[in-house]
């Protein structure tokens, strides 16, 4: 990606779940604490404008449900998408699933007709008790469909499930996520990394 999309002219908008969110909705900056407000702070004062619109619950159909109003609003030159966990998640605590077509069909119809460069984070799990293990089963296809979609739309990819997973080998998986899902400060800092190492090394 040329650094171009670092012009301040610019505009990002990150959007997601609460992995995105972190707190956003009731900080003055807009930002939260996580992830997006360690790339605002790590892209120094000629940053483009950032914007965080993740929500702490969503699925890729919230995500849809709101991608006028929240997302494209913005006019942005560039969009980040995290969602996924969620509608892996939902499926064992709240016994309401999301099938893998449904989950595809409302990804698409994010990327469909936007004009805007896009990033696609892979949703990741760092499975931190038993019973975590069983997600797979339902979380690798969704995974599957981001990367697929990524190649479809010339869409660069985060691949955060491979890479906090093989940071959690050496480092333990709490160390990064201590409930598997959301992650800690070292958590934020390493999808932080990535997605500088993904995007600004283009």
């Amino acid at each position: 990606m040329s650094s171009a999309i670092l012009d301040p002219r610019r505009t990002i908008v990150f959007a997601g779940d609460s992995v995105t969110d972190c707190g956003r909705r009731s900080d003055p900056a807009g930002l939260g604490d996580g992830y997006v407000k360690n790339l605002y702070d790590a892209l120094g004062p000629d940053r483009p404008r950032i914007v965080n619109v993740g929500i702490s619950g969503n699925r890729a159909k919230d995500l849809e449900a709101r991608w006028q109003t929240d997302v494209l609003a913005h006019e942005p030159d560039l969009v980040s998408v995290l969602i996924g966990i969620n509608d892996t998640w939902r499926r064992y605590d709240k016994d309401d699933p999301t099938s893998t077509e449904s989950f595809e069909r409302s990804y698409r119809a994010l990327l469909d007709g936007v004009q805007a460069q896009f990033v696609l984070v892979e949703p990741f799990l760092l499975a931190v008790k038993e019973e975590q293990h069983e997600w797979r089963e339902d979380l690798d296809p969704k995974i599957e469909v981001v990367r697929r979609l990524a190649a479809e739309y010339g869409a660069l990819l985060v691949p955060a499930d491979v890479e906090l997973n093989r940071q959690a080998a050496t480092v333990g998986a709490v160390t990064l996520a201590d409930d598997g899902v959301h992650p800690s400060h070292a958590g934020h800092e390493a999808l932080a990394n990535l997605w500088q190492q993904t995007v600004l090394a283009r």
